[in-house]
């Protein structure tokens, strides 16, 4: 069993940050790419960016420059700072964590909960 729990949403206004959290607990051998996906009110789940093992990020370009990406291996937390927010990035925020249970088994994704992040004046 894996568990994800994600934190740090939250109503901010044009201009200002968050930072998002998603720690994994539960049965976790090994993990390789972090994420954070998101979905706006009737659209379709849209990467943000991820992280890779060693450290390797990749932004979706209507983040790049604003958002960072990190992760804590020792705690298996994958974060995302967010700063400038603009109301067009309103959505409900995902993780997903692609890792492995055990040495014997195979790499799958897990996914958060979800987290809302709503920009607004």
């Amino acid at each position: 069993q894996v568990q994800l729990v994600e934190s740090g949403g939250g109503l901010v206004q044009p201009g200002g940050s968050l930072r998002l959290s998603c720690a994994a607990s539960g049965s976790i051998f090994s993990i390789n790419v972090m994420g954070w996906y998101r979905q706006a009110l009737g659209k379709q789940r849209d990467l943000v960016a991820t992280i890779t093992s060693g450290n390797s990020t990749n932004y979706a370009d209507s983040v790049k420059g604003r958002f960072t990406i990190s992760r804590d291996n020792a705690k298996n937390t994958v974060f995302l700072q967010m700063n400038s927010l603009k109301p067009e990035d309103t959505a409900v925020y995902y993780c997903a964590l692609d890792l492995r249970s055990s040495p014997w088994t195979r790499a799958r994704t897990f996914w958060g909960q979800g987290t809302q992040v709503t920009v607004s004046s």
